[in-house]
């Protein structure tokens, strides 16, 4: 059995997280759900982390970060600090789709009947939500449905609900969902999912196994959409 040292950033939310795992078990993880914090944060809870489980960065296997989508700002910061990691320490990159992550963190939590979908959700504008679809296979979860960038209505999820199994939402994006949906019984949101690099730990252990890393000099976030900055309109 491959045992890997892996450091796990997770900055695609509000929440700015890191955890360290070792042969797939959390050691030590530090985070906080705020509006832009990740610049400020993310060091010292790399330090911390790495202190509480009296490891140093250079016995680091590999690092793994949350690659999108998400927060354009959050990820840009998340990636840069993996990679300045890896460039500093001459170690692999590892990086996980942000909703397959969240979708692996909620069954490995709660775990779900039988053929529900799972379908994890980032806020984006409006009614606009990052969300992919994800059901339970064999070997882990299998992805029916590609990340996309989506807005909601009352029928958006109708293609998924088809087979009768339901669905399950979460993530940044799913509460909105609750005014279109809140009828609904084969739709259910969940209020208590958290945003957390230890959801990143389960694909990044397969991903070392199968030395599926990134290239470090022309690795960049997905974002699935382009950025849009906005400014405040002039006074007349």
């Amino acid at each position: 059995m491959i045992v890997a040292l892996i450091l796990h950033l997770e900055t695609a939310s509000p929440t700015c997280s890191v955890a360290l795992s070792e042969n797939g078990q959390l050691l030590a993880i530090r985070e906080q759900t705020a509006q832009n914090i990740h610049a400020r944060v993310i060091t010292l809870y790399i330090e911390t982390v790495m202190k509480e489980a009296g490891k140093q960065l250079e016995e680091l296997d590999a690092v793994c970060v949350s690659k999108g989508p998400g927060s354009y700002t959050g990820l840009r910061i998340g990636v840069s600090t993996a990679k300045g990691l890896c460039y500093a320490l001459d170690k692999p990159l590892i990086a996980v789709n942000t909703l397959e992550a969240m979708a692996s963190g909620l069954l490995r939590r709660h775990g779900t009947p039988p053929g529900t979908g799972l379908c994890p959700m980032l806020d984006a504008r409006r009614m606009e939500v990052f969300m992919a679809v994800y059901r339970k296979g064999p070997t882990g979860i299998e992805c029916e449905s590609e990340p996309q960038a989506i807005v909601l209505d009352e029928t958006t999820l109708d293609p998924w609900l088809a087979d009768g199994h339901g669905l399950v939402l979460f993530g940044t994006g799913a509460e909105k969902c609750r005014p279109l949906y809140e009828n609904r019984p084969e739709i259910k949101i969940m209020d208590d999912f958290k945003q957390s690099a230890a959801h990143l730990i389960e694909p990044a252990e397969r991903s070392y196994s199968q030395r599926r890393f990134e290239d470090v000099a022309y690795f960049e976030p997905f974002y699935l959409k382009d950025f849009i900055s906005t400014s405040p309109r002039a006074k007349k």
